[in-house]
């Protein structure tokens, strides 16, 4: 007669290895699918809350001590209308110029020349931002 290996409790010892392994793929698959949640959750909001008019400072000019000029890159819809807000800021850091550039252009990619009128010397002209006219 050959001999029985004992049986042991059922639960006395805890789980068995194949238990804990299975607990531990559960809970990575479970972190790993809130992140992939999270991800796609995350790229659709900023697809639906993206800009539809975006703007670019290809390059600016100091003309005189009244004058700026600079070139913007724009892209949008072409049936959408926008603004784009452009700064200038003297050598002591305060704002000389501030100018609304309306773009009601029928194109979806274009550039622009705006000619800003200061109040004193411009060291620096930057583009605040682009939105569409709907939000201005």
């Amino acid at each position: 007669m050959a001999a029985e290996s004992p049986t042991l409790p059922e639960g006395r010892y805890g789980r068995t290895a194949d238990q804990r392994a299975d607990r531990k793929l559960k809970i990575a698959a479970i972190v790993l699918g809130t992140a992939l949640a999270g991800g796609v959750g995350w790229a659709g909001v900023h697809y639906l809350t993206a800009p539809e008019v975006t703007g670019q400072l290809i390059r600016s000019r100091t003309v005189s001590d009244s004058s700026v000029q600079a070139v913007l890159e724009i892209r949008k819809d072409k049936s959408t209308e926008g603004v784009c807000t452009l700064r200038s800021l003297g050598s002591d850091g305060n704002e000389v110029a501030r100018k609304d550039v309306p773009l009601e252009r029928g194109r979806s990619h274009f550039t622009q020349l705006v000619t800003l009128r200061t109040t004193a010397w411009a060291a620096a002209t930057d583009l605040e931002g682009c939105r569409t006219a709907s939000n201005s």
